[in-house]
């Protein structure tokens, strides 16, 4: 029985962050509620007017490909798509075909083949219809069974990158995915918030035997991680049931259906022929090397820290991977992490950053739960909108000072837990809170004595273990000692008086 393997390439669309429209000066808002405001003539296609360049938006773009290691156009131009739809005010697209902005360039061992520009569409709603309805009352106002267009996203700035077919799963494809989001809004090109469709993934999988390539077919607007790496897996084992079966794969656009974990036919794929590219001859043609600030020199001097170079740089470190991927991914952890580490020793900054990933983490997620929609457990808070992340709730001085006491063995780990949650909800600096909540560590030998007395009286049977060789059994001990001194007391003391007692 032949064996099929998957090859998927991705079209990603991104709406870019801008103040305007692609071609006209009406308000790019992707949170404004109320229909049809962020309109004008121009994005609505009036006789007479004409398109102008944002050039906010084609810097967003090349910065996107200095990022990706790629090649820059110095020749661009627009071309017209021809399509009719409801949503398509002019009755074609303003999109890049022959001359993209960007080609070539790779991520997470991803080839890029092409980033060009082109407008958003409108964005259509259709009302569940009922018996009888007529599309409108008698106030005009939408009813069911009538379909309702929104443009003001008619003529927003959006960027589209194509993969090369390298993808060999749903899981590398979901890989990559999640590291572009993080790189856009890293470069701030982007929130790239998937809920709000400001970033939409189509996945195009065909299956063949070892070398070949079968037929594609693609995926449209999926609108989470998750949904895609579904619709991938199962496509890919739809296609390789037909396959099996010796039928046929038509070349066709799918959608996926959420409720029935499914892809489901739409209409047979159109060609490039089918959209009668032509240059726009309202638009120029751009030489970008003519126009200043638009070099890559002088872009690459603009960008951040990039999110593999952080995560490189917290490795290098000797912080732990998850904690790394942690502060790259919710990077005001990764932030409050670098104040909190800078000019400490190495083996002090990796103590603080323990204390960062696991209990900290856990206290700001008391204070501000994970939206209902995450199900990736608390260390991937990516659900969050990108402008309402966590806040931490103590200075980094304070958490400073909560290390430092803890190598000065001035309170437990067990008090430091404690203390870093008083921390947030009390004033006072740690050392004072400490002291007064009796968390400091007790260097009184007749306290731990009479506590270390109290476990061995308690645990007759633990004690027995642990003179019959089970070393285990001595752990338990030293736990039970610093319960009784409400975690005060010195563990190395505890374990050392209580080993000459029971000696």
């Amino acid at each position: 029985m032949a064996v099929y393997q998957p090859t998927i390439g991705l079209e990603i669309h991104v709406e870019l962050k801008t103040q305007t429209k692609m071609f006209c000066c009406s308000k790019n808002d992707a949170d404004e509620t109320r229909p049809n405001v962020n309109i004008c003539p121009v994005c609505m296609a009036h006789p007479g007017t004409l398109p102008v360049i944002n050039a906010e938006a084609v810097r967003h773009v090349l910065r996107v490909g200095v990022a990706l290691g790629s090649k820059l156009a110095d020749y661009t131009e627009f071309d017209r798509k021809n399509y009719f739809y409801p949503d398509l005010p002019k009755g074609y697209q303003l999109s890049q075909y022959e001359f993209p902005l960007v080609e070539g360039g790779a991520l997470r061992d991803v080839a890029i083949t092409r980033v060009h520009l082109e407008e958003d569409t409108a964005s259509s709603m259709h009302l569940p219809a009922q018996a009888g309805d007529e599309a409108t009352d008698s106030t005009g106002s939408p009813q069911a069974g009538a379909t309702t267009i929104d443009y003001n996203r008619a003529g927003v700035p959006l960027m589209e990158l194509v993969t090369e077919p390298v993808i060999t799963s749903a899981e590398q494809a979901g890989e990559f995915a999640r590291e572009l989001q993080l790189l856009f809004r890293y470069l701030g090109v982007s929130e790239a918030n998937m809920e709000k469709g400001e970033m939409r993934v189509e996945a195009n999988i065909s299956m063949g035997e070892k070398g070949e390539r079968g037929v594609k077919v693609e995926i449209k607007n999926l609108n989470s991680f998750r949904a895609m790496e579904r619709a991938v897996e199962y496509e890919i084992k739809r296609q390789t049931e037909l396959l099996e079966r010796g039928e046929v794969v038509v070349q066709e656009t799918r959608g996926w259906d959420e409720s029935k974990q499914a892809t489901f036919a739409q209409r047979t794929k159109e060609g490039s022929a089918d959209y009668r590219y032509f240059p726009d001859p309202d638009l120029p043609s751009l030489r970008l090397s003519e126009i200043q600030g638009f070099d890559a020199g002088s872009l690459r001097a603009t960008q951040p820290e990039l999110p593999s170079e952080r995560r490189n740089r917290y490795l290098a470190a000797g912080v732990k991977a998850d904690d790394a991927e942690l502060y790259v991914r919710e990077t005001v952890f990764g932030d409050f992490f670098d104040a909190v580490s800078e000019g400490m020793p190495q083996a002090t900054a990796l103590l603080a950053s323990n204390y960062i990933a696991n209990d900290l983490v856990n206290i700001v997620s008391s204070f501000a739960p994970p939206s209902p929609k995450a199900t990736e457990g608390k260390r991937d808070m990516q659900n969050r909108d990108a402008d309402s992340g966590p806040l931490i709730p103590i200075s980094v001085q304070s958490f400073r000072e909560v290390i430092a006491m803890i190598e000065a063995k001035e309170i437990s780990s067990r008090s430091a837990k404690d203390l870093l949650v008083i921390c947030t909800t009390e004033a006072g600096t740690p050392r004072e809170i400490a002291k007064n909540k009796g968390l400091l560590s007790s260097k009184d030998p007749a306290m731990m004595g009479a506590a270390v007395d109290k476990v061995i009286a308690d645990n007759p049977t633990v004690v027995a273990d642990y003179k019959a060789g089970k070393a285990a059994a001595l752990e338990f001990l030293v736990g039970q000692g610093m319960k009784v001194l409400k975690g005060s007391g010195d563990p190395v003391e505890v374990r050392r008086i209580l080993t000459d007692k029971l000696s």
